[in-house]
């Protein structure tokens, strides 16, 4: 694996990854910087250390939009097209991924940083943050996920507001469209997102993969279906020695000790 020039990575002794985006000034989301995006989620998502991530931005952007030097030469529908293959590949890493991913959105969080926020699974906005998807002022569209995405997150009337305007929206709005779980008071949505992924670090790992399942997956079915494939999951915790530990420790008042089995 290549050494991550653009991308700090960490992790912490309760299994929370942070990964920090560091392309300053504006972290640009340029094609190396894909590719060391690309290469430390293929590390955490590895590492039985890691059970929850959390994806941020170093200095005043969490990311601030493509980098557009590399797309001014793709003048035709084929060249046009195969450039989104690698940034569409990458954040379907994150979204596919077992391991919650969660966005600490500072600063700018723009065109594909917006992108990247919405493949992750839990999103959590500075109520100063600048968010937007602003390809339509560069005569193009939103090509790593944004059309699609932010459709299935927020609705059509609101997508369609934000993909055709390209105007921005801060935490606090993006909140009340549902783009994000919520806005944090300016400057703490790193702690605030690192707090909520040592809660959700402290529950059994096989059984928040299943409960992903459940949802991600569910929602490609049929709603029968979903239900049936939800009791088939029910029932695979029920096997776990993790399912055992935790009905136990809430009738004898004290807290788990998940194994992940």
């Amino acid at each position: 694996m290549s050494a991550q020039k653009f991308c700090d990575y960490t992790v912490d002794e309760s299994g929370v990854a942070v990964m920090t985006i560091n392309n300053p000034p504006m972290n640009t989301l340029s094609q190396p910087v894909l590719a060391d995006i690309r290469d430390a989620i293929t590390r955490a998502n590895a590492d039985t250390a890691v059970r929850v991530v959390v994806f941020t931005g170093a200095g005043k952007a969490f990311i601030a939009g493509a980098e557009i030097r590399e797309f001014l030469d793709r003048n035709t529908k084929k060249d046009g097209a195969e450039y989104l293959v690698n940034g569409q590949d990458v954040l379907n890493l994150i979204e596919n991924s077992d391991k919650p991913y969660i966005a600490a959105i500072n600063g700018f969080c723009l065109g594909g940083g917006m992108e990247t926020a919405l493949a992750c699974h839990i999103r959590l906005a500075d109520e100063t943050a600048q968010i937007g998807l602003p390809e339509i002022k560069l005569g193009i569209i939103p090509g790593y996920g944004g059309t699609q995405r932010t459709t299935r997150l927020i609705g059509k009337g609101r997508a369609y507001e934000l993909i055709l305007s390209g105007n921005f929206i801060n935490g606090k709005q993006a909140e009340l469209y549902g783009a994000v779980n919520r806005a944090t008071p300016k400057g703490e949505v790193l702690e605030e997102a690192k707090k909520l992924a040592k809660t959700i670090a402290g529950k059994s790992r096989v059984n928040v993969s299943r409960a992903m399942r459940a949802i991600k997956e569910g929602l490609a079915m049929e709603f029968t279906a979903a239900l049936k494939f939800e009791r088939e999951l029910f029932g695979e915790c029920c096997e776990s020695d993790d399912k055992r530990e935790g009905t136990t420790s809430f009738l004898e008042k004290r807290d788990a000790k998940f194994t992940d089995k």
